[in-house]
């Protein structure tokens, strides 16, 4: 039990230290706070519809086949202390562009091979994916285009920038 409890507070202390990798000061120790409740939340299955609902890697290709908007996908992993920091930026942005943007997340270890497939190097890996559109010539079974792949931790604002951007023609973001 006291090897358990040393654990979570090691835990804890480098999600501590890796929140400040990426954000400011103040945001640090709500970043703690969310942290913990991040881990239980990705521990229990609640139940509750998410915004942004995990996927196999088989859910993932069949999401890739309709496309009447984008996707998002968060290849992430549950030891990743940066991937648990920004579970809950990217469920609220999810939540925020509902209806314009799909949003996905994909457990790097659970679909080892969908990872591989994708090019996952780096976690959280973000890939904004939109419909093909090739000419004749174009490869038949290619059903989307990588738009952007991004390596890191990402605040909510910069995901829905990075969307923008990506998506919907606006502005290139700076990264905050």
């Amino acid at each position: 039990m006291m090897k358990t409890a040393s654990s979570v507070s090691l835990c804890l202390a480098l999600l501590t230290m890796q929140a400040t990798a990426f954000t400011s000061p103040s945001y640090s120790m709500a970043v703690q706070h969310q942290a913990s409740k991040t881990i239980l939340r990705m521990a229990e299955d609640d139940g509750e519809e998410k915004a942004a609902p995990l996927v196999s890697g088989e859910q993932l290709e069949m999401l890739m086949t309709e496309w009447d908007q984008p996707l998002v996908v968060d290849a992430y992993a549950t030891w990743c202390g940066p991937c648990l920091l920004m579970a809950p930026e990217f469920e609220s942005a999810a939540q925020e562009l509902k209806g314009k943007v799909r949003f996905a997340k994909l457990d790097t270890d659970k679909d080892e091979q969908m990872a591989s497939q994708l090019n996952i190097m780096g976690l959280p890996t973000l890939l904004f994916l939109d419909k093909f559109e090739g000419d004749e010539n174009a490869n038949p079974e290619a059903r989307a285009v990588l738009k952007g792949k991004i390596e890191g931790a990402l605040r909510k604002d910069n995901i829905k920038e990075l969307c923008e951007f990506y998506f919907f023609d606006g502005p290139q973001p700076k990264l905050t």
